[in-house]
């Protein structure tokens, strides 16, 4: 299994994407070297709460990391995704983001009442989008154990908006 600090080192700063004054941090490297991404999948593996029964994965990088985690856990994996996107009913919620609003879904029979869930997602930034999967969560009366990302931006204090236990595998 490779070092958390080996991993780091394949991901790429981008300057001024999406848009000036914003630098991306492209994560595609970790993807593409079967090493590396096999090493994430182990090291979340070994930090997640046994007691989970279900990985809830936001949309879209999230599906990669909690698809490759949860086959290390042997538990099922929930998509949490973008207002049309999931063909049976749903659960919405909406959330701000620096620039307007957003809003995402889960079926409403993705998640029992009781279900215990760790939500999933590549980064933390400012955390309006897990704590609106966290709220999901909460319509649907799960018990959230906690959050795991694989890179938390330290500078924008999401983990201060979140009310459950976070872990991050890489901080920047």
């Amino acid at each position: 299994m490779w070092p958390v600090e080996r991993i780091e080192a394949l991901i790429k700063d981008v300057p001024d994407f999406p848009k000036k004054g914003v630098t991306y941090k492209d994560i595609s490297e970790i993807f593409m070297s079967h090493e590396a991404f096999v090493s994430v999948a182990r090291h979340f593996a070994k930090k997640i709460n046994p007691e989970v029964q279900k990985l809830i994965a936001i949309e879209s990088r999230g599906f990669i990391l909690a698809s490759a985690v949860a086959q290390h856990l042997n538990v099922g994996m929930v998509l949490v995704r973008k207002p049309g996107k999931l063909p049976r009913p749903t659960v919405s919620q909406s959330y701000e983001l620096e620039y307007g609003e957003d809003t995402l879904h889960v079926h409403k029979d993705a998640i029992d009442p009781g279900d215990k869930v760790i939500i999933m997602d590549d980064i933390l930034a400012t955390g309006g989008t897990a704590n609106a999967a966290f709220e999901l969560c909460n319509k649907l009366k799960a018990e959230v154990l906690g959050f795991e990302f694989l890179m938390e931006l330290k500078d924008l204090n999401g983990r201060e908006r979140l009310k459950a236990p976070i872990h991050s595998l890489l901080k920047v």
